[in-house]
């Protein structure tokens, strides 16, 4: 059992859902955490912004307060613990901490991914811990094993499901046959969904986590502004459909990787094959694959969000944190030293499947095939569905640059047997195991 005179102190920065969470692991593992930090945790204070507002917290109503800087700068607090979200005052509050000595634990993956290299500085001239690991992908452990486990290793490509809104929406669209707009209103009344639904749907959740990832994979810097984005507000249950005909389901993809020396790095829904593990993954869940050199491929799945297992990964960095405290130590930091360039959009490689609506007539076909044709697009599938005077095309591309197809897109919308070009999305099966 821990030496009953050692305890450290903590000062929470918001006391809503994530923060509840902690609170409550925190105070139900007390002992077990105890024994494995080495020292008793206890909340101190909390920082809230309705100091009116009921709470069912583990903590004395003595504790609360409404100035976050007075928690930052208490004598009584030892590490910081930052899940009130938002760039401000979040980012003032935890360089503050840094530059105080005090190390931090936060699950701001806004703020991390926007201003991730400059935190690292704060913390590394302050000689102490910044750890994020809730900031991405809530319960699953996949910050500790890109800065530690697999350190010695090469990782050249993440793929992950980094958002479970998304994931459940698209899971019920593929199962149910249902329409998004219809699933998007479940999932709102749910509480799956925010009424402005924006982040999630529109890809930035996953695209922060995804800037995450990709500078701790590669070693560079990357931001939020460097992912290139795209949400699930366009699928459709006709792509739905097409997909599960080829064999394919379509999930809301982020993508880092590492080309010709230089990191890619994007979010988009995409079809995805049957046969790759992340097809499996439902719901509300979250799952990150890796692939490096000598480890090969390594699947991490787990609840993405909520109180608890959010709660879970916090406190999992608070137990690192406060025994390097205790010990005079610091974690393993993040580097940049590879400064790698970033690859645009346009010069990705892959396959795409295009939807177009057309007129039902002979020649339209030959039309469409030497417009892909004058553009360097190969088409490797295509088929025809009509339905009187009109019909739809579905095509899937050989691997095209990115750039390419867009020209081609551009393109048949100016050819007079082509009414709409109705979807396009991205194909991903490189790497992938028959």
């Amino acid at each position: 059992m821990a030496p009953d005179d050692k305890v450290l102190r903590i000062g929470l920065l918001g006391g809503g859902t994530v923060g509840g969470g902690v609170a409550r692991i925190l105070a139900r593992e007390a002992e077990d955490i105890a024994v494995r930090t080495g020292a008793h945790l206890r909340i101190s204070r909390v920082a809230v912004r309705d100091l009116t507002r009921t709470r069912d917290l583990p903590v004395p109503d003595t504790v609360y307060t409404d100035d976050a800087q007075a928690v930052v700068d208490a004598d009584d607090v030892d590490i910081v613990v930052e899940v009130m979200g938002g760039l401000e005052p979040a980012g003032t509050l935890i360089r503050r901490a840094l530059a105080s000595g005090k190390p931090v634990v936060t699950a701001n993956k806004e703020l991390v991914a926007q201003q991730g290299p400059a935190l690292y500085r704060a913390a590394h001239d302050a000689g102490v811990d910044l750890a994020y690991e809730a900031a991405v992908a809530g319960a699953i452990p996949i910050i500790r094993p890109l800065k530690e486990s697999l350190a010695g290793d090469r990782i050249t490509r993440i793929m992950g499901i980094l958002n479970g809104t998304t994931n459940y929406i698209l899971t019920r669209m593929t199962e149910e046959g249902a329409d998004y707009d219809a699933v998007l209103a479940d999932a709102q009344a749910l509480g799956y969904a925010e009424a402005d639904p924006t982040a999630d749907v529109g890809g930035h959740d996953a695209a922060a986590k995804c800037a995450i990832l990709a500078s701790l994979a590669f070693d560079t810097t990357v931001t939020l502004d460097d992912v290139f984005r795209e949400g699930i507000e366009r699928v459709t249950a006709t792509d739905i459909r097409t997909a599960d005909r080829l064999g394919y389901v379509i999930k809301l993809l982020g993508i880092a990787s590492e080309v010709d020396d230089r990191v890619e790095t994007r979010v988009h829904p995409a079809f995805l094959p049957k046969t790759h593990p992340l097809a499996s993954v439902r719901g509300s869940f979250n799952a990150v694959f890796v692939e490096a050199d000598a480890a090969g491929e390594l699947m991490f799945l787990g609840r993405g969000a909520g109180a608890e297992p959010t709660g879970s990964a916090v406190v999992g960095d608070v137990i690192d944190v406060a025994r390097n405290l205790l010990q005079g130590a610091r974690g393993a930091s993040e580097s940049q030293h590879r400064a790698k360039e970033l690859r645009a959009i346009e010069e990705l490689q892959t396959q795409y499947y295009v939807l177009l609506d057309v007129e039902d007539e002979a020649g339209v076909l030959a039309e469409v095939a030497r417009c892909f044709g004058d553009h360097d697009v190969s088409i490797a599938q295509v088929w025809q569905d009509g339905s009187e005077d009109t019909a739809q095309l579905v095509l899937i591309t050989h691997r095209a640059r990115e750039g390419d197809l867009r020209t081609t897109v551009s393109a048949l919308g100016t050819l007079s047997g082509v009414r709409s070009v109705a979807s396009v999305l991205r194909v991903e099966s490189e790497g992938v195991t028959p």
